[in-house]
């Protein structure tokens, strides 16, 4: 997959994080924030910031999904990166779903948007990330923080005003997360680029384990913190939506589907089904994004089927018999 070595890139370098078998993930490396009153250092301007994403990547889809939900298009510009193999990092250019090229940088490659903010960077190279076009830096690589930042420091602009962290939940917004990063969100990827037998079964009892508590926990109420929806539930359905595509085949996720659990498979489609949401996902790039990455998938084969899992997404649902907020 590639990283950055004092600010060079090497496409046959390859850092997975791995303790005693267990995949570890490596925090972000920008952590700057962008506030409504500019205190902060980055103020919240319509035209000054631009994202950069890859559609199949969970963590920078979520930031897609929040730019859409708080219909920020017209105040914060994107470019999507082409599902590849990743040798050559996160790649722009043109290729069929909405990439093209940079036309904010003319960056070639993810990395170069690393090295013009800190030429000797040595890691991974990731998205989401957060450009500001005044000061021609990277802000933010963090989805979760570019989230909230989109969900609130920009409301001046927008007039979706709808909260999805606000502070009466926040502290058990905070607590939902946090188990399901630990056992969904990032227990997939523990699962799957696990290196021994025990990382391996420990990833995927913990993993089936939440998803078990999900499902009942959504049997009883609507959304993750009841009948409201919040930050919660966005993080959750972007591992949900590559579960039976990708994690359960892929990644060796293969005790149930999400298709097999009858709270989360109607919770995921009424997600799915919200508007605007459908019009984030490209379920061809998720498959081909992942597949294409030859550390877990060798020989390159691209499986087919997609159609198949957009027509489901797209059935109906029974969530409304549970309430929902106004």
């Amino acid at each position: 997959m590639g990283l950055l070595i004092n600010g060079k890139w090497d496409a046959q370098a390859t850092m997975i994080p791995i303790e005693d078998g267990r995949f570890v993930r490596e925090p972000a490396a920008f952590r700057d924030v962008v506030t409504a009153d500019g205190a902060s250092g980055f103020k919240a301007e319509p035209g000054r910031y631009h994202l950069y994403v890859a559609y199949h990547c969970p963590w920078a889809w979520r930031t897609i999904l929040m730019r859409r939900l708080k219909r920020l298009e017209s105040v914060i510009s994107m470019t999507i990166a082409i599902p590849n193999d990743r040798r050559e990092g996160w790649v722009f250019g043109d290729y069929p779903g909405g990439c093209t090229p940079d036309a904010v940088n003319g960056f070639t490659h993810l990395h170069q948007a690393y090295t013009a903010t800190r030429p000797d960077y040595s890691g991974t190279v990731s998205v989401p990330v957060l450009w500001d076009k005044q000061r021609g830096v990277i802000v933010n690589n963090e989805s979760p923080d570019i989230m909230r930042m989109f969900n609130s420091a920009f409301d001046a602009f927008t007039d979706a005003r709808e909260d999805y962290y606000p502070l009466e939940l926040r502290a058990d917004i905070d607590a939902v997360n946090q188990r399901v990063y630990d056992g969904v969100n990032n227990g997939v990827y523990r699962v799957g680029l696990a290196r021994s037998q025990a990382a391996y079964d420990e990833a995927f009892d913990k993993l089936f384990a939440t998803l078990d508590w999900l499902d009942e926990r959504l049997s009883t109420q609507r959304y993750l913190l009841g009948a409201r929806l919040t930050e919660a539930d966005w993080r959750l359905l972007a591992s949900l939506l590559r579960f039976d595509l990708v994690y359960h085949a892929l990644f060796k996720c293969n005790q149930r589907t999400i298709a097999s659990y009858p709270a989360l498979s109607n919770y995921l489609r009424e997600l799915y089904q919200l508007p605007g949401v459908a019009e984030t996902v490209n379920i061809r790039h998720f498959v081909r994004g992942y597949y294409s990455i030859t550390h877990v998938n060798p020989n390159g084969i691209i499986p087919r089927g997609p159609a198949f899992h957009e027509q489901w997404l797209r059935q109906a649902h029974d969530r409304g018999r549970l309430p929902a907020a106004s």
